[in-house]
């Protein structure tokens, strides 16, 4: 799948994904520091979706109206960072066809979704 990650993904997640096969953009190794709003253009320009832990960009999308080809957002204690892979794989594996065009909260238990409007 290709993905555009934040740069507050971890950098040992992102290299574990790549290993996997997906193509995935890391911000911090591109362009690091720009705006969240910057960083949603680009995963949408590019057909990417959005890896994140920042509860920002659900103000973005949801309120803003900004589009997006979709959003996975990390919800971890900084406790259960080990989790953080694990679920994205898990989520990869059995959800894949739903990640487009939805907003997608992981957390160490559950997966939940949120549809979003396609452009």
């Amino acid at each position: 799948m290709k993905f555009l990650a934040d740069e507050c993904c971890d950098a040992d997640m992102i290299d574990s994904l790549r290993e996997d096969g997906h193509d995935i953009l890391y911000i911090t190794e591109s362009k690091p520091g720009i705006l969240d709003a910057e960083v949603l253009k680009k995963a949408f320009d590019e057909s990417r979706i959005l890896l994140t832990e920042d509860k920002g960009f659900g103000e973005l999308v949801f309120y803003l109206r900004k589009p997006t080809r979709g959003i996975i957002l990390l919800r971890f204690d900084v406790r259960q960072t080990n989790l953080k892979l694990l679920r994205l794989r898990q989520l990869i594996e059995t959800q894949s066809s739903k990640l487009k065009d939805s907003f997608v909260i992981v957390d160490a238990e559950k997966f939940r979704f949120r549809k979003l409007k396609s452009i």
